[in-house]
């Protein structure tokens, strides 16, 4: 089995109440005038009370277009990613040069050569580490990398593998854009990053939980639901609010089919390590898997402290399980994202 050896979660630098980002966004986003009561509302009720940002407030208004926006992405993604990638290792007891692979993702900046090419230097990486930049996953991301890992260290069980995110969500907010994806995305979404060490079976066995079995599944009809619409401005948010719904209709299905493989049933789970994706999102999982009240505890602390950090956020939710819920050993728990397609990834843990 694969085994997680080390998370590391990692947030960017400039830390605010939701109340002094929502001034922000009002002057950035509305007319001036406008009435904002609409903004407060979003704001308040997305279940957010501060969040991480890569830059001082008072920058974003002078980010002009997708260009700008982008050349911060580069610099602090590479700082982030630096900074996380480093605490991984250390946290596993590992040093750079025994990675293998090195997989990046992100979906709010793009780069050629990409992170990951950047960090291999600064890193101390070996020159042969075989690196693997994945765009356009979004919060999926974070569980879709883990179960990407998985795979490759079936194949090769006495390597190292790192997944790296990093999202600076707050780079895509839109100017003078007062659409009701904007205002939601603005009040829900932060800046941070966070990296997995995993290493195969063949290697000296870690303190982290193993990985059992992924499952991906893609649902029809429902690619305009979530993503970007790419524009000389940036990435203007597609959200749809059908997404608690395709959540109610599909995911109980998905997770009951994906334990019975396995002998387990939904109160057979110690631990959910689900993505934050809103309160009615959550609401909407919780529902549909008939979850016991403090299930989702874990994630709904970390939609409160740090917002929604895109495919960040579940590897933060699974490092806060690992290091504070300290799981018995032999509990299952079950790791799940969703995103743009629309999809779902589901990974099967085992402590």
């Amino acid at each position: 089995m694969t085994r997680i050896a080390a998370v590391h979660g990692c947030l960017a630098p400039h830390r605010h109440t939701q109340s002094q980002i929502t001034d922000m966004v009002a002057r950035t986003c509305l007319a001036p005038g406008a009435d904002r009561r609409v903004l407060d509302r979003l704001h308040r009720n997305a279940g957010v009370r501060t969040r991480n940002m890569v830059l001082p407030l008072e920058r974003y208004p002078e980010l002009d277009g997708f260009g700008a926006a982008n050349d911060v992405f580069i610099r602090a993604a590479t700082e982030l990613g630096t900074k996380a990638v480093r605490g991984a290792l250390r946290t596993a007891g590992l040093r750079p040069e025994d990675v293998d692979l090195l997989l990046f993702t992100s979906v709010t900046g793009v780069a050629a050569p990409s992170i990951d090419a950047r960090l291999v230097g600064r890193l101390g990486l070996r020159p042969d580490v075989k690196r693997l930049p994945v765009f356009g996953l979004g919060c999926v991301a974070g569980a879709a990398g883990v179960a990407r890992l998985h795979d490759y260290l079936r194949g090769w069980p006495d390597q190292v593998a790192v997944l790296l995110s990093v999202e600076l969500c707050s780079l895509t907010f839109q100017r003078n854009d007062p659409s009701p994806a904007n205002m939601v995305a603005t009040g829900l979404f932060g800046d941070g990053a966070a990296a997995v060490v995993a290493v195969g079976s063949g290697r000296a066995s870690a303190p982290g939980p193993e990985v059992v079995a992924t499952r991906s599944r893609m649902y029809p009809d429902t690619e305009g639901v979530m993503g970007w619409d790419i524009k000389s401005s940036g990435f203007r948010v597609v959200l749809d609010p059908a997404v608690p719904e395709v959540v109610r209709r599909y995911l109980a299905d998905d997770v009951n089919g994906f334990l019975e493989e396995h002998g387990l049933k939904p109160k057979d789970v110690a631990h959910w390590v689900c993505h934050p994706g809103g309160p009615k999102v959550l609401e909407a999982v919780s529902e549909a898997l008939s979850l016991p009240e403090a299930a989702l505890d874990v994630t709904w602390k970390s939609l409160a402290e740090v917002g929604n950090l895109s495919s960040s956020s579940v590897l933060h939710v699974l490092r806060d399980t690992m290091e504070h819920r300290r799981p018995e050993p032999g509990t299952p728990g079950l790791l799940m994202a969703m995103g743009p397609g629309f999809c779902c990834e589901l990974v099967l843990l085992r402590w």
